[in-house]
This record gives C-alpha cells, sequence and structure tokens, in this order.
C-alpha cells in the first residue's frame, strides 16, 4: 500500500504546483506560501479528527513528537534558504542544487536508516540526478541574471540539505503514530514559520490586495498540498525513504502534463530527455 500512497503523493504534488502557480500570478509568493500552509493545517488536523487519529494524540511519545517538530523546523529552514538563494543568485543555477535533495535523501538513508544501496540502485540515483539538472538546468529568461557571484551556494545547499533531512526526520517521527495526527502535528510547526517569513520580509498588508481568482487558485492549491503531505508521510511510514521520496518527485510529470494542457507550455527536446531519464530512475527503484 506505501507504493500507491507514494504515487498519490506525487499525484496531489503536480496538481498543486499548477494550481500554485495560477494563484501566484497576482500574490507574493511568501504570502501565497502562508495562506497554503493555513489551509493544509486545517485539512490536515480535520482529517485526523475524522479518522480518529486525533484521539491517540496523548499516546505520542516525547521523542516522535521532538522528530515531527525537527522535520517541521527543517522544512520551514528549507523554505527560508531556498527564497535567500534566489534572492542572490540565478534560477537556474539555484534550483538544480535544491533539487538534489532527492540524491541526497537517498544517500542519508543509507547512512542514518541502515536503507541498502544495491548496485541498481546507484543507477537510479545517477539516472535521477542527471534527469534533474536536464530539466531544471536551464535559466528563465524572463528572470534577470545575479551579479551575487557564489554567495547564493550556500543558501541552496542548506536548502536542498534540509530538505533531504526533513523527510528522514518525518520518517523516524511517523514510527507508532497515526501518520494523519503527525501530518497535523508537523504542520503547525511549517505554519508558524511560514507566516514567520511574511512578517519579517512585511508583506502581510499585501493579503487584501490578493483577487478572488488568486485566492480560490491558492485554496485549492492549499487542499492538494494536505492530501499530498497526508500520503506522503503515510507511504514513509510505511515504506523506505530511499525510494518514497523519489517517486514523490514524479510529481514533475503531472506538472508538465497539466501545464500542457492547462498553462500551454512547452517540454523542450533537453526537458524530455531529462523526464525520461528522471521517470527511468525513479521507476527502476521498484525493482526487488
Amino acid at each position: 500500500m506505501w507504493i500507491l500512497f507514494a504515487f498519490g503523493s506525487a499525484l496531489f504534488a503536480g496538481i498543486t504546483s499548477v494550481l500554485a502557480k495560477c494563484g501566484l500570478k497576482n500574490t507574493d509568493s511568501h504570502v501565497a506560501t502562508a495562506i497554503r500552509t493555513t489551509v493544509v493545517l486545517l485539512f490536515a488536523w480535520l482529517l485526523a479528527l475524522l479518522t480518529g487519529g486525533i484521539h491517540t494524540l496523548s499516546a505520542v511519545t516525547g521523542r516522535s513528537l521532538l522528530f515531527l517538530l525537527l522535520s517541521g523546523l527543517a522544512t520551514g529552514g528549507s523554505w527560508l534558504c531556498y527564497f535567500r538563494a534566489l534572492q542572490l543568485g540565478d534560477v537556474n543555477k539555484v534550483t538544480p542544487v535544491d533539487k538534489t535533495s532527492t540524491v541526497l535523501t537517498m544517500l542519508l538513508a543509507a547512512l542514518f536508516l541502515g536503507e541498502t544501496l544495491s548496485p541498481l540502485k546507484w543507477v537510479c540515483l545517477f539516472l535521477i540526478l542527471l534527469g534533474t539538472w536536464a530539466m531544471i538546468g536551464r535559466r528563465d529568461p524572463d528572470v534577470p541574471a545575479s551579479h551575487a557571484g557564489g554567495r547564493w551556494f550556500p543558501y541552496a545547499l542548506v536548502s536542498a540539505f534540509l530538505a533531504s533531512i526533513t523527510s528522514l526526520l518525518g520518517k523516524v517521527g511517523m514510527e507508532g503514530i497515526d501518520s494523519n495526527l503527525g501530518t497535523a502535528i508537523r504542520t503547525v510547526v511549517v505554519l508558524l514559520m511560514a507566516w514567520g517569513i511574511v512578517l519579517a520580509t512585511g508583506k502581510g498588508r499585501e493579503i487584501r490586495n490578493i483577487d478572488s481568482r488568486s485566492w480560490g487558485f491558492l485554496l485549492l492549491s492549499g487542499l492538494a498540498t494536505g492530501i499530498s503531505w497526508l500520503c506522503y508521510f503515510r507511504a514513509l511510514q510505511e515504506g523506505p525513504a530511499s525510494v518514497v521520496v523519489p517517486i514523490d518527485k514524479l510529481s514533475i510529470v503531472v506538472t508538465i502534463a497539466f501545464s500542457s494542457l492547462f498553462l500551454r507550455e512547452k517540454l523542450s527536446p533537453r526537458a524530455a530527455l531529462g523526464l525520461v531519464a528522471l521517470v527511468a530512475g525513479t521507476l527502476l527503484l521498484l525493482v526487488p
């Protein structure tokens, strides 16, 4: 079942990206993230209530709570570093470094969780890394080149590292507790950090300027994110992180399909080859 949950996470994460892009057209990205996280929080706690997971709150051990809180902090820290890196560097340089979190997760899972990296998994790791860089390595022509030198690199590297340990911390924190409840707990931390970013950057006043169309897409995006997270951490609870995380990254396939249908975006030959390599590397992870 964990494989189905992992693919469900990828599906809704892919839908999230398209909905979020529509909602971001007239909205600051920090404000949009905070709004979406609010929806995720409400959805996560509602589902924990409906499934009865909230009744096991008293059974959550201090160890599980600690790792769930650390997972939420890692997620928020990753966002802070990522946005800072984007502010200082070019998108085509920052994004590939951040996306190496998939590879880092596989390596860290082998080091700290004892998950085996067979020769086939090393091949998969290479294909995923190659495919990711091929797909997102080109600079967005609408974004001007940065003159900040290499100052962006440490932020991007820390962002990727924190994103990778988020999955590992979440997996440890989910052991022995209801996955819906675990997702709800960690989302509280992410919410606090998301709104902290908004307050720290002085973007709170821009909420009143969000139009109704953007509100609709942001709310739907938050709902899709909530479903994706619930599926993701349920998959992490039962399956190996070194396989669950790459499957979740297949959301890029869903994003491309929906962006082609609804946003009329084209896929370059280089990106298409990268997509093939990424999908092949991910699917090969399912081979026993």
